[in-house]
């Protein structure tokens, strides 16, 4: 999978189904601040992650990730 299906596909479930305005998802959007991800929200990012990509999120390894880029970039670490 390119990185390029990665964000695709990452946008798509943004969008629809944690319902996030098109205009608030940017590489460099941080993802608590910018786009309102909370912790339920993340709940559901896990599961639709393990959906879409076939892995599980451990919460110890997005310790680190703020980003939606940083986000794309642990996904593309583990699918690659």
């Amino acid at each position: 999978m390119t990185r390029e299906e990665i964000e695709q596909k990452v946008r798509a479930f943004l969008i629809d189904e944690l319902e996030i305005e098109e205009d608030k998802i940017f590489p460099d959007a941080k993802l608590k601040d910018d786009m309102g991800i909370d912790s339920l929200d993340f709940v559901d990012i896990v599961v639709i992650v393990e959906r879409n990509f076939g892995f599980k999120i451990k919460p110890e390894e997005m310790a680190g990730v703020t980003t939606l880029s940083q986000f794309c970039d642990y996904i593309e670490q583990k699918v690659g």
